[in-house]
């Protein structure tokens, strides 16, 4: 959430009030900028704030905001703002190459297994189980395992 600054505002000059339900952003003696209560809650601790300076030399007050539900499309931030349509919002297509490694293999491997179940083959967990138990079977050959049942 950005709000535009007068000229010359500092940090110093603010007194921002984030709670789980409600936000306050005021010049300390002066003008109210931003108040209201959040559509729904978010997480104070994890919802810093800062001041930019965008291109055109303007202050911006950025607010970045955790949703305490997690990842779901709120129609509006603040009670009263002007609601907008979600089932109209299109996400962005995000490519696995823009991804850092350790979530990229996250990813291709739900990718893999929703593919898998929808094909009514194994999983790569169910996969590496029967690899697991295959190569213990072999390394163990003096064992009957015609009468075992697995699951």
């Amino acid at each position: 959430m950005n709000a535009y600054l007068p000229d010359g505002t500092t940090s110093k000059m603010l007194n921002v009030v984030i709670t789980a339900k409600k936000l306050s952003v005021k010049i300390k003696n002066g003008a109210t900028i931003l108040e209201g209560e959040f559509n729904k809650p978010i997480k104070v601790e994890e919802s810093p704030w800062c001041i930019e300076t965008d291109s055109k030399n303007r202050k911006i007050l950025q607010l970045n905001l955790t949703k305490k539900e997690g990842q779901n499309w709120w129609d509006c931030v603040l009670q009263g703002d002007e609601k907008i349509n979600t089932q109209k919002v299109e996400p962005e297509n995000s490519k696995l190459g823009d991804l850092d490694n350790e979530t990229r293999s996250v990813v291709e491997k739900m990718m893999f297994d929703q593919q898998q179940k929808q094909k009514g083959m194994p999983t790569s967990d169910e996969l590496e189980k029967r690899n697991k138990l295959k190569a213990f079977m072999d390394a163990h050959p003096e064992m009957d395992f015609s009468k075992a049942k697995f699951s």
